[in-house]
């Protein structure tokens, strides 16, 4: 069975309109009419004079009617470079709530198109929800605590992060071009986006997988669609088109515009360009010079649409790039894209309507790429209509503009559902200062909201059609959070220490906003803990009272003579369990704590270490006596008091070494410590003798010397 299609492209110079012969899914495009705005009646694609439109569309239904009988319904389509595209973020917290569902993933990608949505009012003065449409939306990434991830989908965690990218459509731009159809005595038939129209006849679904651009580069502006991932990701639009190029020759040659855009037409089909100046004056020109005269328009217009993909596809250049429309055309522009996006040329084509699959056309219609939106409106109005649908949510009527398969999240989008509706809230939590750091305890997670369509179960993802009821019953708020000191203190706080053969049992010191408090006292919201927990065994000491324990654990070290002198054998020696240990060793429940106390060193000790003289001793034979002969060579002076060689010394005391008596040993040293003395009645020579040898009283003496004096008597006459 075969049927015929009308549809209108309303563009921002020019109105195309074309019939559309359709059987058992072929088309056989029978006539093509296009026809200039006498004013400028259309701005960025919406309707700015409704009645010029009208009248233009009323022309052009009236030239085909005679060829082709009476047209009352027809198909049209949004202009691209009408969609606003907003990226949003969302990120929750998802600690100690259970485990991510689909539904979950589904709310918070609502949340996400709906902060999107507020992005875009921020620019809009007086700009309301109910005023856009939103179109569709991708999801960017999904991340689980900073990294990025497949899927959220049975996942936990403490926090999650999604990003998509959402595209709206002005309401307004559908209801002026209603008006205008209706201005035309036309109906609207099926309504269609223009992006959505020239990717579906030139990218089937099965190639939309691949990241591909496509660019309608009209007269005004230049429309781009960005496919990936099985779907349109993005729209765009740069306001550079094929007008740029016209303006560039006209500039350069002094041509009037109607004459430029002749000449940049030649280009295509002519080696040497007929030129007619303002001045009157023919000149023909080589294609070449004219190609130099727009180079540098062409390289504006290929970094204008360049940059803008690499925006919308994240920095990144797309697999491919379709060109279309009439701006398509221009000389060079393939190229000059290609090096902007850094593509080889075999990756940048310009399309017509011959690379539309199941097509024929009559003979006089050229194959141009312009013509591609205009037959992709019919098509995909055709295959996909767009329709309104009317459903109440909560009782309250919402009318959708149906772009694609609606779902109960686009119902509450319009509705001005928020995404926190969808969940009950969280109980209040607990902020409490614990030893001067911040803790919050969560309140109970919200219970999900219930969706009902029709009275029956559903989700935020079920499909909805006209009439629908759609109901949603608020959850259940979650608990508040309670706790108490023992909730914030480990188990291990509690312990029982020997020390020494003394147990003692250690329990953690609590304060509540400064007032003693135990491990079951119940926390109110602000509160101040400050505990003191046994960790180590210092810890241990101060808190069983033990305070003269940590001054004995200090390193032995004394001062000598100004100096710091550390002596480790002479430490105290700290045990646990029968182990080496040191006061900062961490106690646990049941250690035992024991400890060696060396003796202290004497002055004797300190000086032997420091090979220091206290004594200067030898022994001697003399008279046949055993003498031993000592003096004092240094003396030592503890915290400022002469002591003698056998006094201890205390760990951190002050020791001074003076000299006393440096001097030799000499015989006549020897008297001080004899007995022995001259005859009192003794006349007569004495001889002094060392070892035997003839000496003086001066004379040095050591350690073993044999000394002796011979006394020889007068004889009496």
């Amino acid at each position: 069975m075969s049927s015929k299609l009308f549809a209108l492209d309303i563009g921002t110079r020019s109105v195309v309109g074309i019939i559309l012969q359709e059987e058992n899914d072929h088309f056989h495009v029978e006539d093509i009419l296009v026809k200039e705005h006498k004013e400028r009646a259309m701005v960025d694609g919406q309707i700015h004079n409704v009645m010029y439109v009208a009248d233009l569309i009323n022309e052009i239904k009236r030239e085909l009617e005679e060829k082709h009988g009476p047209l009352t319904k027809v198909s049209v389509a949004a202009a691209g470079r009408s969609l606003k595209t907003e990226q949003a973020s969302v990120t929750i917290n998802i600690r100690n709530r259970p485990i991510f569902t689909e539904e979950d993933i589904s709310r918070l990608e609502l949340q996400a198109v709906q902060q999107a949505q507020q992005q875009l009012l921020q620019q809009k003065e007086d700009a309301k929800i109910s005023h856009y449409y939103c179109v569709g939306y991708s999801v960017l990434y999904y991340r689980l605590d900073g990294e990025e991830i497949g899927s959220l989908l049975d996942q936990q965690g403490d926090e999650a992060q999604i990003e998509v990218i959402a595209t709206f459509l002005p309401r307004v731009v559908v209801e002026s071009l209603i008006a205008a159809l209706k201005r035309a005595d036309l109906e609207m038939e099926a309504l269609t986006l223009e992006p959505i129209a020239a990717i579906n006849v030139l990218i089937p679904p099965t190639m939309r997988r691949l990241n591909v651009a496509l660019v309608d580069i009209g007269a005004g502006t230049s429309d781009i669609a960005i496919t990936d991932k099985s779907t349109v990701v993005a729209y765009g639009m740069v306001p550079t088109a094929g007008d740029e190029i016209t303006e560039a020759l006209s500039d350069y040659y002094l041509l009037d515009f109607p004459v430029a855009e002749e000449a940049k037409r030649q280009l295509q089909t002519s080696e040497e360009i007929l030129i007619q100046d303002i001045l009157g004056f023919d000149q023909f020109y080589p294609k070449e010079e004219v190609f130099l005269a727009i180079e540098p328009a062409v390289k504006q217009l290929a970094k204008s649409i360049g940059e803008e993909i690499l925006r919308l596809n994240n920095r990144v250049a797309p697999k491919a790039v379709m060109l279309v429309g009439g701006g398509s055309l221009t000389p060079n522009l393939t190229i000059e894209l290609g090096q902007v996006l850094d593509l080889p040329a075999n990756r940048i084509a310009v399309r017509g309507i011959d690379a539309i699959q199941n097509l024929t056309k009559e003979e006089h219609i050229k194959a141009s790429p312009e013509l591609v939106t205009p037959i992709g409106i019919a098509i995909a109005a055709k295959k996909m209509p767009i329709q309104y649908m009317s459903l109440t949510v909560n009782n309250q009527v919402v009318r959708l503009f149906e772009l694609k398969e609606m779902t109960v999240a686009d119902a509450f989008l319009a509705a001005n559902i928020r995404a926190k509706q969808l969940y009950g809230k969280p109980g209040h939590g607990l902020s409490i200062s614990v030893n001067g750091q911040d803790i919050f305890i969560p309140g109970g997670h919200g219970q999900p909201a219930e969706i009902l369509v029709n009275g029956q179960q559903a989700s935020t993802k079920s499909l909805i059609k006209n009439g629908d009821a759609i109901q949603l019953i608020e959850g259940q708020d979650g608990q508040q959070a309670t706790a108490t000191v023992r909730d914030l203190i480990d188990d291990a706080a509690i312990k029982t220490v020997t020390i020494q053969n003394t147990k003692y049992v250690i329990e953690p010191k609590i304060t509540v906003n400064s007032s003693s408090a135990s491990l079951d006292t119940v926390l109110n919201d602000r509160d101040t803990v400050v505990f003191d927990i046994a960790e180590t065994i210092e810890d241990v000491f101060k808190i069983t009272n033990n305070w003269h324990l940590l001054k004995q654990f200090e390193s032995y070290t004394i001062q000598v003579d100004g100096q710091p002198l550390y002596l480790p054998e002479f430490s105290p020696q700290l045990m646990i369990n029968g182990k080496v240990a040191k006061l900062s060793y961490a106690v646990k429940n049941g250690d035992v704590i024991s400890f060696h106390q060396p003796s202290l060193p004497t002055v004797q000790h300190i000086a032997d270490h420091m090979n220091l003289l206290l004594e200067d001793k030898i022994i001697i034979h003399f008279q046949q006596e055993v003498l031993e002969l000592k003096k004092t060579a240094n003396e030592a002076i503890v915290n400022k008091m002469v002591v003698s060689p056998q006094s201890t010394v205390h760990n951190g005391a002050t020791l001074v070494f003076k000299e006393k008596d440096r001097s030799r040993w000499i015989y006549q040293d020897v008297f001080r410590f004899s007995n022995w003395q001259l005859p009192s009645a003794f006349k007569g020579n004495f001889t002094i003798l060392r070892n035997g040898q003839p000496a003086s009283f001066d004379t040095e003496i050591f350690g073993g010397d044999q000394l002796e004096i011979i006394l020889e008597a007068t004889p009496i006459i």
